[in-house]
């Protein structure tokens, strides 16, 4: 089984996978985010055999909504209706920052901070810290 995961921004949603054994997380694209983006995501579910779809929840310090939850929650109602998929919540806090901190800022870091998402829920569910 494998998961996807999800790094949604307002201009470049970073997509990540996990391997068969849900033991890793790895940076697989970053798109733009635009009118076809489910349409898009529907394919790549498909193409890698992804049963789960894992989005990054964004707080703020105070464990509030950040600003941009409120294109967040559209798009996760968009995609449950789109993809016959659970799909998951997870919080996410600053992953973007340190995916850049790690690997300095390219083209790929919102796929690598969509790794850190997905890695961060694969070891809560497989009960590792």
């Amino acid at each position: 089984m494998k998961y996807l995961g999800i790094d949604f921004g307002s201009k470049r949603v970073g997509l990540a996978i996990s391997d068969e054994t849900n033991s890793y997380a790895f940076p697989l694209m970053v798109l733009n985010n635009s009118n076809n983006l489910t349409e898009e995501l529907v394919e790549i579910c498909k193409k890698n055999n992804v049963e789960e779809v894992v989005v990054g929840e964004s707080k703020d310090f105070s464990q509030k909504d950040n600003e941009i939850m409120k294109e967040i929650i559209p798009f996760v109602k968009d995609l449950k209706n789109s993809l016959d998929l659970p799909i998951h919540m997870h919080p996410e806090f600053l992953t973007s920052q340190e995916a850049e901190r790690l690997q300095g800022k390219n083209e790929m870091h919102d796929a690598s901070a969509a790794a850190l998402i997905l890695k961060s829920y694969l070891d809560l569910r497989n009960n590792k810290n």
